[in-house]
């Protein structure tokens, strides 16, 4: 049955506008981008099929051109508006951060780095540059690979720090596997980094470890 056929309160662009984007399920946002369903399926319908065949909006979004496209009713143009969303989130995240008069709120930090960091099929080692107002400088992806004590360099971070004058900086990384535990080797890199950078005044405020929807704090963990 064609969405136009519902009744107008149930209409997924409808609800969003009466009610707010938070009244919405997955398949509800979803269809919206879709917006057209297949043969004996509305958008609504194609978007729940989408999401169980992926695990979640995760996995959706995280797929690639090729594998989305093979499904009926999903062409390059609505992977593109799918893409463009997905980077429109992003970026929000990084003005909020960047707008900041100082970076006060942890959660903000969190999400922008989950949405960055976590959906590479690779480790990531990244830098947030802080100036001494804990203002964003920059946020640098810095190595890629298998992150371990002998592919972080000391001298790029800190000729990074350098080169923005930062007073400050949170690390960061992903765990592809989903868990955010921390290794011993992330505790090494963190002490030889912290040691580093204190040799510039470069204070090393956290390090965050990524995972599958979830984040955790070294110096929650008291371990900085």
């Amino acid at each position: 049955m064609s969405i136009t056929t519902w009744p107008v309160a149930e209409r997924p662009r409808e609800k969003l506008l009466q009610r707010g984007p938070a009244a919405l399920s997955d398949a509800e946002i979803l269809a919206i981008f879709l917006r057209t369903g297949v043969a004996g399926k509305s958008a609504v319908d194609l978007a729940r099929d989408l999401l169980g065949e992926y695990g979640g909006l995760r996995g959706l979004l995280d797929a690639d051109q090729a594998s989305l496209c093979r499904h009926k009713g999903l062409g390059t143009s609505k992977f593109a508006l799918l893409a463009a969303g997905l980077e429109l989130g992003r970026r929000y995240l990084a003005t909020t951060l960047e707008r900041s008069d100082a970076l006060s709120s942890p959660a903000d930090t969190r999400n922008f780095l989950r949405a960055r960091l976590r959906g590479y099929p690779h480790e990531v080692f990244a830098c947030l540059f802080l100036d001494n107002r804990h203002r964003v400088i920059s946020f640098d992806e810095l190595f890629t690979g298998t992150i371990d004590s002998a592919s972080v360099h000391p001298r790029e971070v800190v000729r990074r720090a350098l080169k923005h004058n930062a007073a400050a900086v949170i690390l960061a990384h992903n765990h592809p596997s989903g868990i955010a535990e921390p290794s011993h080797s992330d505790e090494a890199i963190t002490r030889r980094l912290s040691d580093a950078l204190g040799l510039i005044d470069v204070r090393v405020l956290d390090h965050l470890v990524i995972g599958d929807g979830e984040a955790v704090s070294f110096a929650e963990r008291g371990l900085l």
